[in-house]
């Protein structure tokens, strides 16, 4: 068998309402730019990456914005009504293409602040394991257990726990049987990682950085800009 070959999805179907009901976060503007055009430009930079497949709205005119999808390896394909649907969607674009042993990474189109050094870590540390792994980072902050009447139950050990961030890396077979497997059985996802686990498949960790940023809240984006800024001043990106 040869060496195992790599594939990169980039779920960007979601609407963000809660973020702005005009406009999807991934096309707000950030910097001189996008959200999306920022990401997809440091994801094709990655080495080796077969395809980038973006699920999404593909009929979306704000697509127009990102000059990245215009790349021979960025693959727009329809999205679906959830996150989890939508890496279902993009699994499914590569069933003639990927082979079981072949990795998949999926990362999040509104996280543009990630390295190509954090990346090439995680492709790294995960390259030898049967399953694939996660990018995480370490939780500074007292963290508390509530009820759901708002009150707090118990403080949990910081130190046994992690943020989990994207990219993640998987093996193509395991993660379609993990995806498909949740999705028949209806159950909700937030990220890859939670598919595997409920199948009882071990899934490594690696220490990513703090400034790999999600964009959830309007403030994120003055923030992502502040840390996209830092990353340039010392050429980390």
């Amino acid at each position: 068998m040869g060496k195992a070959r790599s594939w990169l999805i980039v779920p960007a179907g979601g609407v963000g309402s809660r973020f702005s009901p005009k406009l999807p976060k991934q096309f707000f503007p950030l910097g001189q730019s996008t959200v999306a055009q920022h990401c997809l430009s440091r994801l094709v930079k990655v080495p080796e990456i077969e395809r980038l497949v973006v699920p999404c709205k593909v009929r979306d005119k704000c697509w127009s914005s990102v000059p990245a999808i215009t790349n021979d390896r960025v693959e727009l394909v329809e999205g679906g009504i959830d996150r989890a649907e939508s890496v279902l969607n993009g699994l499914s674009a590569l069933t003639h293409d990927a082979i079981f042993s072949d990795w998949v990474l999926v990362h999040d189109i509104v996280r543009p602040c990630v390295t190509l050094g954090s990346i090439m870590k995680l492709r790294e540390s995960v390259n030898k394991h049967p399953i694939g792994g996660i990018l995480v980072s370490p939780i500074n902050e007292t963290v508390k257990l509530i009820t759901e009447h708002g009150q707090i139950k118990s403080t949990i050990d910081r130190r046994i726990c992690r943020l989990a961030q994207t990219p993640q890396m998987f093996r193509y077979g395991e993660l379609v049987k993990a995806m498909e497997h949740a999705f028949k059985n209806g159950q909700f996802l937030t990220d890859e990682s939670s598919a595997l686990e409920r199948l009882g498949k071990e899934v490594k960790i690696v220490e990513g950085r703090a400034d790999n940023i999600k964009i959830t809240r309007p403030e994120d984006l003055i923030l992502a800009n502040t840390i996209l800024e830092e990353q340039e001043k010392s050429e980390c990106e």
